[in-house]
């Protein structure tokens, strides 16, 4: 048996003729105020746009990537959402391309790493970081 959805108690304040319109609205549908004006929340949320992603470093140049257009900017935008292990695999995705269409040349070195800590393990190491 399913179970039911909580429900609340509110108190609103809505102009005369809303509510004439929603009274009327009500009695056609044989619903009631209620479930008209949640109905009516539901409706508004599903059109709304779906949030863009919060980018969680600072961009340098916001101006430049505007300038690029929309579709580098929500590239940015996208890349920016994955989280740091997922933004090394993809890095790596690239880099696995890049060799595959373009061999590096001699005495180029490829490091791969499987999580970010290790790459900063590896800066450390390498003495590029304290």
């Amino acid at each position: 048996m399913p179970r039911k959805t909580p429900i609340a108690r509110i108190s609103i304040t809505i102009p005369a003729d809303r509510l004439k319109e929603a009274d009327r609205l009500a009695a056609e549908l044989d619903r009631s105020r209620s479930w008209v004006m949640g109905e009516a929340v539901r409706r508004w949320e599903a059109e709304l746009p779906a949030p863009e992603p919060a980018l969680d470093i600072p961009v340098p140049d916001r101006d430049f990537w505007q300038r690029q257009g929309d579709a580098r900017w929500s590239q940015l935008r996208a890349d920016m959402a994955l989280g740091v292990d997922d933004r090394v695999f993809a890095s790596e995705d690239g880099n696995r391309l890049d060799r595959e269409l373009r061999p590096p040349c001699p005495g180029v070195r490829l490091t791969f790493f499987h999580r970010f800590e290790d790459y900063l393990n590896w800066k450390r190491y390498e003495g590029i970081i304290r």
